[in-house]
């Protein structure tokens, strides 16, 4: 005799999908990206990109000078924070190496998800402006280049952030930031 097996009818609420507010935001952020590269350019999506990073940078930079109760970063603490804030957000960023000139950063996890920002390179101007914005606004200047991206195919990030304008700094091919009103 053959039994029957129950079949449960599946119903809105339970059928399994990655529909929450996290992966409702990365990806609203993904197609405006996608939307304003395709209509303005990269070049022009990352410029509006830039100027919501650098306000997310100061916010960000704000926040961790209060909660140390600290005026200023010095440099040791910068890498710290930028270190810290990805891993807070699921990025999974490290310091490869730090000395007075310069904080050179790896990461194996892209916050946005790696299958969010991949062919959008756009979204990476905002960790060059939350970097740049919160290490110019501790150190006076900073220039970030971003020589590795998920975004743009990569395993990994790699992302230099120079604390001072030099040979080696003006050699390379990123964006600078000075502190506000300097």
């Amino acid at each position: 005799m053959t039994q029957l097996k129950e079949v449960q009818e599946a119903t809105v609420e339970t059928i399994e999908m990655p529909l929450e507010r996290d992966w409702f935001s990365r990806s609203l952020i993904r197609h405006l990206s996608g939307l304003l590269q395709e209509v303005v350019g990269l070049e022009e999506a990352s410029g509006f990109i830039s100027v919501v990073g650098q306000n997310i940078g100061n916010e960000i930079n704000g926040l961790y000078k209060n909660g140390l109760k600290l005026s200023n970063l010095n440099r040791q603490q910068i890498g710290d924070v930028l270190v810290d804030l990805k891993a807070r957000i699921q990025g999974d960023f490290y310091i490869i190496e730090a000395d007075d000139n310069k904080i050179v950063l790896g990461n194996r996890a892209c916050p946005f998800g790696a299958e969010m920002v991949k062919d959008r390179p756009s979204l990476c101007m905002m960790t060059s402006n939350v970097f740049g914005t919160i290490a110019a606004e501790n150190d006076g200047y900073a220039k970030v280049v971003l020589e590795e991206t998920i975004a743009q195919g990569a395993p990994g990030c790699r992302v230099t952030i120079y604390l001072e304008a030099n040979d080696e700094a003006d050699a390379a091919d990123g964006h600078e930031y000075f502190k506000a009103g300097s």
